[in-house]
């Protein structure tokens, strides 16, 4: 009688975070994972018309078959793996920056200001390293006010961060509707193009914000993996109380370290307006922000595993553009089909650290281990 009540109370599905998984386990997982994105995909190109493995080629072709696809893609990278880089240490702290966006607008904005006003008073190379300071200070004095208050009076850091998203969009509207608007235009509200002193130089084709982002991962992975800082970034995540114990002053370490993101986001605003687009516009951070967390969760917060991951979505992001165009794909359906094949990507990591334990499962191992 008492084991049917408990069968009764028994949910039929429990999840259960797993101790620990071989390596050859997960990657497994992963493996498995990608192919059912690719047949999700396949099912859904089908059911728009097409053939599955020609839509698949012409994405990878679209990417990376001529230089030109290949340097685009790389543009798309830039800034993904910039903010990935940037959100890293904040989200292993466990203080979850989803400002990025209003950060980067931030540093964009600070930039975008001497470009416009300094051109002609600075040197190129000064003013381009005056660009890149200011978009570092704007960037950081965002990120340090949610993490402020967050130290001093226990706010939500979530809300926090992702209203000054829109405050931060809210002040370039202005300015582009307003004091910034150019005299020069064709009846539209819009910032007038940068000058080509206030443009970033070109390596191999591409702006060298390339370089400045491979460099960041170098340098967080040192920040993070082998130093005190990030000894500190480690303990404060898993617990503040125990870092107190320890005498470390957590309200220092949160302000440091948001500081610290949202001067990095600030910078990629800077790559962005100086390297990409030129100009400042309500456009400028595009949705990075929010993808970068993608990414970032996906390389489990690794540096050079988020210079894989920044590669694999902008791959997927201009293959979507360009399958658009070839096939005639509305923009919305090229959307979900990436969004299905990320969906998938995440969802891996989910079973790699739970597992899921059926009805009458659980007491089968019990008897087992007894």
């Amino acid at each position: 009688m008492t084991h049917k009540v408990a069968a009764k109370k028994e949910p039929l599905v429990r999840l259960v975070k797993r101790d620990k998984i071989s390596t050859p386990k997960k990657w497994a997982i992963r493996i498995a994972a990608i192919v059912l994105a690719l047949l999700a995909g396949s099912l859904f190109i089908m059911i728009l018309g097409h053939n599955p493995a020609a839509v698949y080629a012409d994405m990878v072709n679209g990417s990376l078959g001529t230089k030109t696809a290949r340097n685009s893609t790389i543009r798309l990278a830039i800034p993904l793996l910039g903010t990935a880089l940037a959100i890293a240490p904040a989200f292993k702290m466990k203080f979850w920056n989803i400002g990025a966006e209003g950060q980067i607008m931030m540093g964009a904005i600070a930039a975008t200001y001497f470009a416009l006003f300094w051109y002609d008073r600075l040197p190129r190379p000064v003013l381009l390293l005056v660009m890149f300071l200011a978009a570092i200070v704007a960037g950081g004095i965002w990120g340090l006010v949610p993490a402020y208050c967050k130290a001093k009076w226990g706010t939500n850091e979530t809300l926090f961060t992702l209203m000054l998203n829109y405050i931060a969009l809210g002040y370039e509207r202005y300015l582009q509707h307003g004091p910034w608007i150019d005299p020069k235009g064709t009846g539209f509200p819009i910032i007038a193009m940068f000058d080509p002193s206030a443009r970033l130089p070109k390596v191999l084709g591409i702006h060298i914000g390339w370089i400045i982002v491979l460099l960041l991962t170098v340098l967080m992975y040192v920040y993070l993996k082998h130093s005190k800082h990030g000894y500190e970034i480690t303990v404060v995540g898993e617990s503040q109380r125990t870092a107190r114990y320890a005498g470390m002053n957590v309200s220092k370490i949160i302000m440091r370290t948001m500081f610290i993101s949202g001067a990095i986001c600030g910078l990629v605003g800077m790559l962005i307006v100086a390297g990409a687009d030129y100009t400042l516009s309500t456009g400028t951070t595009g949705g990075v922000g929010f993808t970068a967390i993608t990414v970032a969760w996906l390389a489990q917060l690794s540096p050079f595993g988020m210079v894989l991951m920044a590669a694999f979505i902008a791959l997927l992001g201009k293959g979507a553009n360009t399958i658009q165009t070839n096939f005639q794909i509305p923009a919305s359906a090229s959307k979900v089909l990436t969004g299905t094949i990320l969906f998938f990507m995440l969802g891996c990591e989910f079973f790699i650290n739970y597992r899921l334990i059926f009805r009458g499962r659980g007491r089968k191992e019990d008897a087992e281990h007894a």
